[in-house]
């Protein structure tokens, strides 16, 4: 059996589905894909049963009855992989913001390195970001700066949605706990895999902002984020996170 999936939360990417499931399944390196969809409206979810019948046994479809937001679309998607005995857990967008032709360097850094949650990370060898205006690559990198000054995490892309959990990582965090949705969400998950005391690595990568379909980014999730850290740096302190 395969032992590497890759989890693409989808809402209203018909524009991008098709290519992004392609490319995935067309890597040297061996992936499945689990897509989480929420009910688009522009049926994403359709276009991705029609792709089944000729990836049989490779793409997996979640439909969820309603928009419920990206972190409870992952933590649905990590619950499925660990079903299903997935060793190497992905998280990726289906705008090609994340290339898929790094998902083998994410592989490598925890099959053959030491990285229990390996990071495609725009920050760590300077700021690798292609077609983000400037105030929203400012607003990313000085998110990352103010988590590592809250919660003492030597991490350089904080918020990065593009990464990968060995099974043993998500098998010891307790995912009914998660309750953030937006950026939050990948703050939160990193902040429990390194107070689980995990090995945490960060794999340069090139960003590169959606050209179809549009952006996700709200005002809440933003306010989420900068609110949510606090939380978890209390949380840990009272021996409750």
């Amino acid at each position: 059996m395969n032992n590497c999936i890759v989890i693409i939360p989808t809402y209203n990417e018909i524009e991008n589905i098709e290519s992004i499931v392609r490319a995935v399944l067309s890597q040297h390196k061996s992936f499945h894909v689990l897509i989480i969809d929420d009910n688009s409206p522009d049926r994403t979810a359709d276009k991705v049963v029609m792709l089944q019948s000729e990836f049989e046994g490779k793409l997996f479809l979640e439909k969820r009855a309603k928009k419920s937001g990206l972190g409870t679309a992952y933590v649905h998607g990590f619950k499925w992989a660990m079903i299903n005995k997935y060793d190497f857990i992905f998280e990726m967008d289906a705008d090609f913001s994340h290339n898929p032709n790094d998902l083998e360097k994410l592989y490598d850094a925890c099959h053959f390195g030491d990285a229990d949650l390996a990071i495609g990370s725009r920050y760590v060898t300077g700021v690798n970001v292609v077609n983000w205006p400037l105030s929203r690559v400012l607003m990313s990198y000085f998110a990352s700066v103010y988590v590592r000054m809250i919660t003492g995490m030597k991490i350089h892309d904080a918020t990065a949605g593009f990464v990968c959990y060995k099974r043993e990582v998500l098998e010891a965090i307790d995912l009914d706990k998660i309750k953030f949705v937006g950026y939050a969400f990948q703050i939160e998950m990193k902040y429990r895999t390194f107070c689980k005391k995990f090995a945490i690595s960060e794999v340069p990568i090139i960003f590169t902002d959606r050209t179809k379909g549009q952006s996700k980014m709200s005002n809440s999730i933003i306010i989420e984020a900068v609110f949510g850290v606090i939380s978890l740096r209390l949380k840990k302190l009272f021996n409750s996170l």
